[in-house]
C-alpha cells in the first residue's frame, strides 16, 4: 500500500527527473569564443565548401604573424572571370572571410575597387609566400589601382581595416 503510492510518486518524479535531464543535456551551451587554430578548425568543419554568393570554391587559409596562427576561410579566384569579378557587387564580408587570387610567383599585380562598395585591405602576397605589401582600406568603388611592390603568388582580400585589427603586417606568412 505504501509502496504503490510512493510508487506513482516515484514514477512521477524519475519522469520529471528523466525530462529535466534531457532539457538540460540539449540546450545550448555557452562556451568562451575559440581562438587561433581552435576557431579555424572549427570553422572548416562546420562550413560550407562553396560560397553560397560567389558559388566559388572555399578553402582554409592561415596568416602566421608574430608566432599566433589566424585562420580564414576563403573564397579562390581561380578562373580569369572569377578575378574579373572579384568581390564586386558585395555589401559585407565576414571577420574571417576573404577571396585569395592565386598566381604563379612571376609578375606583379595590380587591383582596383570598381563596383566594390565595401571597403577592402588588399594583401600581397611574394613568391616566398610573404606579405610584400598591404594596401589597406582600399577607397569603394575606386578606378585607380594599387599594385604589389614585386611578383606575386597570391593576393588575399580582406574586409577593410581587418588586416590591422589583427596585427597582420608585410613579412608574415600566409599558407593556403
Amino acid at each position: 500500500m505504501g509502496r504503490a503510492s510512493t510508487g506513482r510518486r516515484g514514477v512521477r518524479a524519475l519522469g520529471t527527473c528523466a525530462a529535466l535531464a534531457l532539457l538540460v543535456a540539449c540546450s545550448p551551451q555557452t562556451q568562451a569564443e575559440p581562438r587561433g587554430d581552435q576557431a579555424s578548425t572549427i570553422a572548416e568543419t562546420a562550413a560550407p565548401n562553396v560560397h553560397p554568393v560567389s558559388g566559388l570554391a572555399i578553402i582554409p587559409l592561415s596568416v602566421t604573424s608574430d608566432g599566433e596562427r589566424i585562420g580564414f576561410r576563403v573564397e579562390v579566384a581561380d578562373t580569369r572571370e572569377a578575378q574579373a569579378r572579384g568581390l564586386m557587387f558585395r555589401t559585407e564580408l565576414g571577420d574571417f572571410e576573404g577571396m585569395i587570387f592565386p598566381y604563379d610567383g612571376t609578375r606583379a599585380q595590380g587591383f582596383w575597387m570598381k563596383n566594390t562598395p565595401i571597403p577592402l585591405d588588399i594583401i600581397f602576397i611574394g613568391p616566398d609566400r610573404r606579405i610584400s605589401n598591404i594596401a589597406a582600406m582600399t577607397e569603394p568603388y575606386s578606378l585607380e589601382s594599387v599594385y604589389s611592390v614585386g611578383p606575386v603568388l597570391g593576393v588575399l582580400e580582406l574586409r577593410g581595416g581587418r588586416a590591422g585589427e589583427l596585427g597582420i603586417e608585410p613579412g608574415d606568412l600566409v599558407e593556403w
